[in-house]
């Protein structure tokens, strides 16, 4: 199994090697141009399961944008049916069918995620999505919880992605993020509601949630092409990551807590609780979630 130093080394070089913030940068400008206030951070756990025995992961991925959409058009969708929504639904009705008779096998697969974190619309069992723009409410109770773990686990019960954060010489240096943050299409789309990252203090008074949301994003994938994912959580990391996110996400959140960021982020909470459903599939099922 690769080992973390090798990722590690591998992100690094690859940092090195290639402009990876302007590729970012302009990736994610197509996809802002592409889909509109409909973005979303997408994943998915790749599993060999009899869908992919018949359709590319980018046909997948494809499904899964057009089950989201739909649902949003035609139950989450409060505003007057204009002719070219009506005209879309109805365009889209025969490839709506078509995914809803194919993923009907989809709650039986192993890696078929809890059905009840996923949001509008998620035909496609293994697949999952974080909507733009990250709110400001969820970057501080992120920032909130990242801060505590520093503060108050010892450092043998630190999880250790926490480690490689804080680390000075961590791959994760917000860059990426950075550049993200920036970012303002014509139209006023944002990947984040804060312009400026919330910075740490203490031992993490280097860091700032530019660096979190880095270390989110996983490692660059070399087979873009084939599934249309640029990033990964390699198996060698899941187990990391989910440790990681547990920690965020539910360690001692009491449900009222939980209750008030569900109600102030509008299903953030629940959208990376299904991040964290993938991670922990993939580990068990020796494979890796695809990220972008």
């Amino acid at each position: 199994m690769i080992s973390w130093v090798v990722l590690i080394q591998e992100e690094k070089a690859r940092k090195a090697n290639h402009d990876t913030t302007r590729f970012l940068t302009s990736f994610a400008l197509i996809l802002l141009t592409a889909y509109s206030t409909n973005m979303s951070l997408e994943f998915a756990v790749q599993y060999p399961c009899v869908l992919r025995a018949r359709y590319p992961e980018k046909h997948l991925r494809e499904w899964g944008r057009l089950s989201n959409l739909h649902t949003i058009l035609t139950t989450g969708d409060q505003s007057a049916p204009s002719a070219d929504k009506l005209k879309w639904i109805e365009d889209a009705g025969a490839e709506i069918e078509s995914l809803q008779t194919e993923t009907a096998v989809c709650p039986n697969c192993p890696a078929c995620l809890p059905p009840d974190t996923a949001g509008e619309g998620e035909a496609v069992g293994c697949l999952g999505r974080v909507n733009y723009p990250i709110e400001a409410q969820f970057e501080k109770f992120l920032a909130d919880r990242v801060q505590l773990m520093l503060d108050t686990l010892d450092k043998a019960d630190q999880p250790r992605l926490l480690h490689i954060l804080v680390d000075r010489e961590s791959p994760f240096d917000g860059e990426a993020t950075k550049e993200l943050r920036r970012v303002t299409t014509v139209g006023g789309l944002r990947f984040f509601e804060l312009r400026l990252p919330i910075r740490l203090s203490r031992e993490g008074s280097h860091l700032t949630t530019d660096n979190v949301f880095d270390l989110l994003a996983g490692f660059r994938s070399e087979d873009f092409e084939a599934t249309s994912y640029t990033r990964e959580f390699p198996l060698a990391a899941t187990a990391d990551y989910y440790d990681f996110l547990d920690l965020i996400l539910r360690n001692d959140l009491t449900e009222s807590e939980a209750s008030r960021l569900h109600a102030r982020s509008r299903n953030y909470y629940a959208q990376f609780l299904r991040l964290l459903s993938a991670l922990e599939r993939a580990e068990a099922l020796d494979t890796r979630v695809l990220v972008d």
